[in-house]
């Protein structure tokens, strides 16, 4: 009994050392996904249902693997080398490869900035604060948040915000959904219809974008992470792809709910969505919670999108910096995010229009998805180390499911588009 105490006395420290360990490693994981389910994805997921009912409800879990295993390179890139997506782009490829990624991460960015503020100009309009009010305020604060702090601070509030999300969870319960309707929609894929195609193409480009991959191997480098942080790293991506996924199709299950036997829904304000959700919950729970969940999402993003641009463009000029230093000592980095704000909050407040805007911005991600994939299969095919390297079985895996989902996000897109 003694030598059971002694042995259970040792290995205390041990294991609290591991979960001492594991606290610190989560969260650029958790973060990356709280904004992957933003305003974007929040509209896309909700026309969808709106639209189609439950027919684009299994694409949410078909992403799951496709997400993962995405972000989980991103991770080994990371903790193996120390350096960011922009500057492995950049050493493998050459200055105008970099640029040519660095470019489309631009665009995906500033697209995406665009359906924050929007989504969140148009909460503040449900409660009667004019749009520009609602803009200039909230690009005002995300700075100084970002400037005053280090990377874990704005982590854990990023994460605090993101918490909102999971409204979305009770509001699909609340919805009542049919569940008879949804075993019937299920498996319905309307594939040779365009305006399926396009929204298909949306929720993909919505779930896996250029700004993600910067941003989480940023993210960990900041954070000071490394190889022995590595599966800690993975547990953190994971549990963050599924409940992104979750949280998407949540709000999908709740559109569809709501808006089942109202025929194809074409939502143009959010203020229209929220009096949808509000006649389903109640006028005043109904909307709050949709206020509280879809700014919570759309805050996380704003800080993941401006970091994600600000990291990129300082690793294209060789200027890596971390969130601790102070703006004077990184003005470039700095400049770039104020830059990103600014000009975000200046298209929003002259033009507020959201739903579409947004369902377009999932689209364009989908079109920059082959070009996304192929540098991240590329870097991990060559700039890991022997036990790390993606090889074998796994990468012939990675490399159909790349294919398929890049392939499928070009033809969606397309074709949808073209038709639109």
């Amino acid at each position: 009994m003694s030598q059971l105490a002694s042995t259970l006395r040792t290995l205390a420290p041990l294991q609290l050392g591991r979960l001492q360990r594991l606290a610190a490693t989560l969260g650029p994981g958790l973060v990356v996904m709280l904004a992957d389910t933003d305003a974007g994805s929040v509209l896309t997921a909700a026309q969808s249902g709106a639209q189609w009912g439950y027919r684009l409800l299994l694409l949410q879990f078909l992403i799951i693997p496709l997400l993962f295993m995405v972000q989980e390179l991103t991770v080994r890139l990371a903790l193996s080398s120390g350096k960011g997506y922009g500057e492995l782009v950049l050493q493998r490829f050459g200055r105008g490869w970099a640029r040519l990624s660095t470019a489309a991460l631009i665009l995906s960015c500033f697209g995406a900035l665009l359906t924050e503020m929007s989504g969140l100009s148009g909460v503040a309009q449900l409660y009667g604060v004019p749009v520009w009010q609602s803009v200039a305020v909230l690009a005002l604060l995300i700075f100084l948040m970002v400037a005053s702090g280090s990377y874990r601070q704005v982590e854990r509030m990023a994460m605090l915000l993101g918490v909102a999300e999971l409204a979305f969870l009770w509001m699909a319960w609340r919805a009542w959904p049919q569940w008879s309707h949804i075993r019937q929609q299920l498996l319905q894929l309307p594939l040779h219809d365009s305006s399926y195609l396009y929204l298909l193409a949306a929720n993909l480009g919505s779930s896996v974008m250029p700004w993600t991959v910067f941003y989480q191997q940023s993210a960990l480098i900041d954070k000071g992470l490394n190889l022995a942080d590595l599966r800690a790293a993975r547990m953190d991506t994971m549990l963050g792809a599924v409940l992104c996924q979750l949280i998407t199709a949540a709000v999908l299950i709740a559109a569809a709910s709501v808006f089942a036997g109202h025929g194809a829904v074409l939502l143009d304000t959010i203020p229209e969505l929220a009096t949808a959700f509000g006649a389903a919950l109640g006028p005043v729970a109904g909307r709050l919670l949709f206020a509280l969940a879809l700014s919570g999402g759309a805050l996380v993003a704003t800080i993941v999108v401006c970091l994600s641009a600000a990291w990129a463009l300082g690793e294209l000029g060789g200027r890596h910096h971390a969130l601790a230093e102070h703006p004077r000592a990184a003005p470039w980095f700095y400049a770039a995010f104020a830059l990103m704000l600014l000009l975000a909050a200046a298209v929003v407040a002259i033009s507020p229009s959201l739903v579409r805007l947004s369902i377009a911005t999932g689209v364009l991600n989908a079109l920059l998805l082959p070009l996304v994939l192929c540098f991240l299969y590329r870097l991990a095919r060559s700039e890991l180390p022997a036990g790390l390297r993606l090889q074998g079985p796994y990468a012939v895996l990675v490399a159909g499911l790349f294919v398929l989902a890049g392939g499928l996000g070009l033809f969606a897109g397309i074709t949808g588009a073209l038709s639109a």
